[in-house]
């Protein structure tokens, strides 16, 4: 990998990790809901499809010149834009496929920005917004959504493509138009800018409203991508660009349910309605402000080893032993592979070393100089960046303990009664009230319980018609099949996965029809796939963090739902598997061609590429995209584990901790944070030695991670490290949820609630719809059904 240093390089500094991978300084990333705007429009094509962007210009230029001649888009006046979009919106109601085509092709080239009258990319970008706000206006959405059902229903297609031995471009091309106008549309009303006149402000309104809230379908237009993205898993429709779906899939739910900004004012809202105290911090800010920890100084080592074999005398012998433990760290320059025990060796390799842990060794080794600029010295943070929490449950195990411990009985979950307690006891109890942290998830699993035992004295739970509940609502039934079909493609997407004859295939929409004949070509190719691998992930790991929020904060059980069948599907293991590569490699791959990359290269020359030029790749530091989609997937574990012994049982069994401390190298604090938070749930089951060879993780988690009073995760002594039925938990869990879904979403007619008419003559005076033909057959009706059939009479006196 060929990267600019960013500070001026030591002689002593050392260019290799222990894994081989370039040593990676501190990444200036700024985490968010998406990419910068040309970036996400970027990521929709594929460099193999570059050759459409001129077949889209050749289709609007023919039927523009002949409709309007001499001029050109930009000097039309607004009534004439919308007169001739019009045109165009008429032509798609032919009945010849091909010429339905082509004019899709001309809208899509409106929506790509008429870049053949632009000069530069900022006036591609403005007039690629302008249109699409333009087509918004004129119903454009509305019709290609009617073109993109029909051609999932394209029964033609699907089967031709299931005959092909070898699916390329070729066989997705109206799917690609379709969506690619989609996406652009989405995602330039999505994205606000200051600037942007009243009407786009209410037009991106009404969009959004649209999509979430369905008028003309009963599903929202989620739904029918999720359908799509089944579909192409189960085998049906091999064609479909995946891609492209999962990329608008992802922009429509983080149009419709909000990103993360949306999402904590969501929180802080809803807080303030059920009464609750507000947020102790607001933790985006949070995390923007923490400074990544450092990897060992490997210069240190390494001047060391120099000294040894030249025979000088170490400056270590005085130190004392205790030290020397803590600082004890095998040579980073030897192969992970190595036939040592990974569990008891790699702690140091991947280690990192807190600013506290840096202070100490400058106090050990006073005589070395100190390799970093002085500035990173002064920015240390002062205490610790996150309030301690305590749960309603960590109050109630405390007083539980110090009551059997100093009186012999307990008193349930009475957390009032001090009576015949020390007073250092009531103490503590106060200071863990004060920080005592209810959840918006606790006061609901309270409310489900209440309606659980009181459902008729409580009568109907008022639910409130968000976006997020209409998803939910539509996705109920068919969602396990959606989270497998997710889960299969981050599968085949992921860079640590074999190529297998039963794996689906995922790359149809990136292959051109004629592989290539020069290297040149093939390296084109290759760094095509592993964008569009990427891509993938990126939009999986999006969406799938997305939902997982939303539906927590919507219901904790919608939340559980998702949760429990995304653990069922072995995604747990996945995302393990995803991390178990040299991850330093992996966000730093250059896999990007940035001549080719839309919309440079729509205006400007491309250069002859070489060889060469493809393997140095960009000058980033870092690639946006796989960093993003790291956080994610991390970030995702941590959801699915959070409090959930069993789950995080699984990721001791699949000895995840070597896995996550090699993540722990990527200095980017965020990523950290998260990475810190998965090894600290489980400490308490890894033994002592682990904690003892691992004091370097332990300080970070202490630093980094948020304090749980009472929470003993450092020593295992806790209560939840004793043997426990993990399958009694999550079988309770599962009951919660099927309960919770039932009652709210399944409205059975003939409920045993439901009020019954005891009155005779009410019941034989009520008007009974009976079938056109009854009176026809009433006669034989009543000789079959009452003449012919004898009374048992003592049968129908015993039942009396």
């Amino acid at each position: 990998m060929r990267q600019p240093p960013l500070d001026p390089p030591s002689p002593l500094t050392p260019t290799r990790s222990p894994q081989g991978s370039v040593d990676c300084p501190n990444l200036e990333f700024e985490y968010g809901d998406a990419d910068g705007h040309g970036a996400e429009l970027a990521e929709l094509y594929s460099y193999t499809e570059e050759p459409e962007l001129s077949t889209n210009r050749r289709c609007f230029e023919e039927d523009f010149h002949a409709q309007v001649q001499g001029r050109r888009w930009l000097e039309l006046d607004g009534a004439q834009q919308k007169a001739y979009v019009m045109h165009l919106l008429d032509g798609l109601e032919v009945v010849n496929r091909d010429k339905r085509l082509k004019v899709a092709r001309a809208i899509l080239y409106l929506a790509q920005g008429v870049f053949g009258d632009c000069s530069n990319e900022g006036d591609v970008l403005h007039w690629s917004r302008h249109n699409s706000f333009l087509l918004y206006q004129l119903g454009t959405f509305t019709a290609f959504l009617e073109l993109l059902n029909m051609e999932i229903d394209n029964s033609q297609a699907c089967s031709s493509a299931l005959r092909k031995p070898a699916i390329s471009l070729a066989d997705s091309t109206e799917l690609r138009v379709l969506l690619s106008v989609m996406y652009l549309m989405v995602e330039n009303i999505r994205v606000e800018q200051e600037e942007d006149p009243p009407e786009w402000k209410t037009c991106r309104e009404t969009f959004r409203m649209e999509l979430s809230f369905p008028v003309h379908t009963e599903e929202p237009f989620a739904l029918l991508l999720f359908t799509m993205v089944t579909k192409f898993c189960s085998g049906h429709a091999p064609h479909f660009p995946m891609k492209k779906v999962l990329l608008l899939l992802w922009k429509v739910l983080l149009f419709t349910l909000g990103g993360f900004e949306a999402l904590q004012a969501m929180k802080v809202r809803k807080r303030e309605e059920l009464g609750l105290p507000p947020l102790p911090e607001d933790s985006i800010q949070v995390m923007r402000s923490m400074r990544a920890a450092s990897p060992p100084t490997y210069s240190i080592e390494l001047m060391e080893q120099q000294q040894q074999k030249r025979g000088h005398r170490s400056r270590r012998p005085l130190v004392k032993q205790d030290s020397l433990d803590i600082y004890n760290e095998r040579d980073p320059f030897k192969n992970d592979e190595a036939g040592v025990d990974e569990e008891e060796n790699d702690d140091v390799d991947s280690g990192i070393e807190g600013e506290l842990d840096l202070m100490e060794r400058d106090t050990i080794i006073p005589a070395m100089p100190a390799q970093r600029p002085p500035i990173e010295r002064v920015s240390f943070p002062k205490g610790l960046p996150w309030a301690p929490k305590v749960r309603q449950k960590d109050i109630e195990h405390f007083l539980e303990a110090s009551r059997n411990k100093f009186i012999g009985f307990t008193l349930g979950q009475d957390t009032e009664t001090l009576i015949g307690l020390p007073r250092p006891i009531h103490e503590s109890v106060k200071t863990l009230k004060q920080h005592k942290y209810v959840s918006i998830s606790d006061i609901q699993i309270k409310n489900e319980e209440e309606l659980e035992k009181c459902p008729m004295s409580l009568g109907e739970e008022e639910v409130q018609e968000t976006p997020c509940e209409i998803l939910y609502r539509a996705m109920l039934y068919n969602l396990p099949q959606y989270m497998i079909a997710l889960l299969k493609i981050l599968l085949a997407a992921a860079p640590t996965s074999k190529a297998k004859t039963d794996s689906i295939n995922i790359l149809a929409d990136v292959l051109p029809e004629e592989m290539p004949i020069t290297v040149l070509q093939s390296m084109k190719l290759g760094i095509d796939v592993n964008r569009h691998k990427e891509i993938i992930v990126k939009s999986i790991s999006a969406l799938l963090l997305l939902l997982l929020k939303h539906f927590k904060l919507n219901h904790i059980y919608q939340f559980e739902y998702v949760s429990q069948h995304l653990v069922f599907a072995n995604c747990i293991p996945l995302i393990l598997k995803f991390f178990n590569q040299n991850i330093m490699s992996y966000i730093t791959a250059k896999n990007s061609i940035s001549v080719l990359d839309y919309p440079h290269c729509t205006v400007c020359d491309l250069p002859e590429l070489t060889a060469e030029s493809l393997e140095a790749g960009d000058n980033n530091q870092f690639c946006w995209r796989n960093l993003f989609s790291c956080i994610n997937l991390l970030r995702i574990l941590n959801k699915l584990t959070k409090w959930k012994h069993s789950r995080t049982m699984m990721l001791v069994v699949f000895k995840s901790a070597p896995i996550l401390k090699r993540a722990l190298k990527v200095k980017q604090a965020m990523m950290q944070l998260y990475v810190l938070k998965l090894l600290k749930i489980q400490t308490k089951y890894l033994g002592r030695q682990w904690r003892k060879s691992n004091m370097k993780t332990m300080s970070a988690i202490y630093q980094k991670v948020r304090h749980r009073m009472n929470d003993d995760w450092a020593y295992g002594n806790d209560i939840d490290a004793r043997p426990w039925d993990f399958q009694a938990e999550e079988c309770t869990l599962r009951a919660n949820i099927e309960a919770f879904n039932s009652r709210r979403y399944d409205k059975p007619q003939d409920s045993e609630f439901a009020p019954v008419d005891n009155c005779l003559q009410s019941v034989l005076g009520q008007r009974l719809e009976l079938p056109e033909d009854f009176h026809y057959s009433y006669e034989l009706w009543l000789e079959r059904e009452v003449f012919s059939q004898p009374i048992r009479w003592e049968e129908l006196l015993h039942y009396q």
